[in-house]
Order: structure tokens, then sequence, then C-alpha cells
């Protein structure tokens, strides 16, 4: 287990706590039993640490979908500001929580990260809001991996997310150790085929901006640079783009590889992007000849193993 867990915002009734408004919860065993070995969850019941009470009447969305009012269903109460209140000093206190991001519970008039019920005059329901609170939290954190624990079922999401908070930590790390120039570009170094694998456009602009780093203020650069990494990682790394990757990586071993090795990694990549195989299979065989071969700059590449493997994230073809 990780002495040093990434620590990890959390809706609570996800983590099986009774806090829901008829006194039961929402646990999601992946973020608990699975997750859960690597995370140290921050739990969150807006409702509840703002004061309303278990059990509770239901509430909804209402109004305008840019400021929605909280309504409860049956004696009509307006808790807006009620909730608002709390999340303002709440978001303040989770500001020293060192977050590396949020799971939020889908479809909650406090919580639900998007695709709300919002209703209109008429009574009449859209899915086109956000809950309170986590739109309020997306505001103050605008740069942290967030993410439903609905859309974390699908393979190519929860892959897209936990990359992002394991990111994210290391990150914080790498601010925590000082800024610099020099560093930078290591962690630039360490992380291109990452980005490469997300976003050839965020990569390419990534790569200019830390070239070009001595003609910026250090803080100016840093933020510049953690703006573009964030976009970068938002974009879900495809089978077409992993596989640009994974030739780029095949191009190291030009002189090492025999015609046999080369072809049969050529067919491997081929059969991923295809769907053929998981992307396990090619990174496997890749980090293999990077042993074999002793390869040191590939060594250092955080894509060759950007998450601990036992969370089996790349085993989905």
């Amino acid at each position: 287990m990780p002495a040093n867990k990434i620590r990890l915002g959390a809706s609570a009734c996800l983590l099986g706590e009774p806090v829901r408004y008829d006194g039961s919860h929402k646990h999601d065993r992946y973020l608990t039993d699975i997750l859960g070995a690597y995370v140290e969850f921050v739990p969150v019941c807006p409702e509840v640490e703002c004061g309303m009470g278990i059990p509770r009447e239901s509430m909804h969305l209402e109004g305008d979908p840019e400021n929605p009012r909280l309504i409860t269903t049956r004696t009509r109460r307006d808790l807006t500001e009620q909730m608002v209140r709390w999340a303002q000093k709440r978001l303040e206190e989770l500001k020293g929580e060192n977050l590396c991001g949020f799971v939020f519970k889908s479809n909650s008039p406090s919580s639900g990260m998007e695709r709300v019920k919002i209703f209109d005059t008429k009574g009449m329901p859209r899915k086109i809001g956000v809950g309170i609170f986590a739109g309020l939290f997306m505001k103050a954190f605008p740069r942290l991996p967030v993410e439903e624990e609905g859309r974390l079922h699908d393979a190519v999401l929860r892959e897209n997310f936990v990359e992002r908070i394991f990111h994210f930590k290391r990150w914080k790390e790498h601010l925590e150790g000082g800024r610099s120039l020099g560093r930078l570009v290591d962690f630039h170094t360490d992380h291109k085929l990452l980005y490469m694998a997300h976003s050839p456009k965020h990569y390419r602009a990534l790569g200019k901006l830390v070239a070009e780093g001595r003609k910026m203020d250090l803080r100016e650069l840093y933020d510049a640079y953690e703006g573009l990494m964030t976009e970068a990682l938002k974009l879900k790394a495809t089978a077409a783009k992993n596989a640009n990757v994974l030739y780029h990586l095949m191009g190291y071993f030009k002189k090492q590889l025999t015609a046999d090795e080369k072809a049969e990694l050529r067919e491997i990549i081929e059969a991923y992007r295809k769907g053929l195989y998981p992307l396990i299979v090619p990174i496997t065989l890749i980090n293999h000849f990077v042993r074999k071969y002793d390869q040191p700059y590939l060594k250092r590449q955080v894509y060759l193993n950007p998450h601990p493997v036992e969370l089996k994230l790349r085993n989905h073809a």
C-alpha cells in the first residue's frame, strides 16, 4: 500500500456513508475497493454539511440554468443561499486539503457535474444543469481533475481520470521541490510522450513553451505550462494517437531490433489500433525492449508506466 496516497475528494454517499435524503448511500465499490488502495478520500456531503439533516425532503434545481435555485419538492423551500454560504466556506477549507481530484455524485442537485435536471416554470425537466456545489467547486479549482462515478464505469473515461490524478500528484510533488527552468525541462522530458498520446497539438505547444522558457518570468512560465498540460490531459488518448506514440517509441530501437522483432512489434501495434488487442500488449513488449536494450531515455518516460499496473487500466480493447 502506497505510503503517500493521492488525496481525492468524493461525494460521501459514494464511499458508503448513509447521508442521502432517505438515509441510504450509493456506495461505489470501484472507488473504495480498487482505487482506494492508492487514494485517501476526503468525503464531502453538501446537504448534510450545510445543515439539512438526515432524513430530509428531496430537492431539485429550478429556473435559470446559469443560476439555478435549489428548491425542496414538497414544501417549496428555497435552500440556495444556505447551500452557497456553506459551499464558499467549505471550498476555502478544501484548498488546504492538497486534493488531486474529485469524484462527484451524478444527477445530484448539489454535486452533479453535468446533465443535472433543471425544472422550468411549467415543471418540465431538462438535463442541462450542474449541481450547485459541483459548479462552485469547478470554478474554484478549474485545473483539478473531476469526474462523476457513473462515467467511471466507462473504461476509457476511467483510464483518463485516473491517469490525470496520478499526473496531478506528480505535478504537485514537482512544485513542492521548487520552481526552476531546469526542473521544468526534466518534468517535461519525463512526460513528453504522455502528452503526445493525448494531444499532438498540445505536445508541440508545451515543447515550444519550455524551449523558450528563458524569455519568460518563471511564474508565468509555470502557469502557462500547467494550463496547457491540463488541457492536453482532458483530451482522451485514442487508439490512433497511442499507435502514433508506439511507433515513435519503436524508432528508438531501430538499430537494436532484429527484422523479426520489428515485424512482430508492427503487427501488435496494428492489432491494437484495430481494437484486437488492449494497449497493455504493445506496452508490455516495448517495456521488455527498454529493459533488454537498456534504453535510458525511455526508462524515464511516464507514458510507459503512468499508473499502477494493478489497476488494469490499459487492459480494455
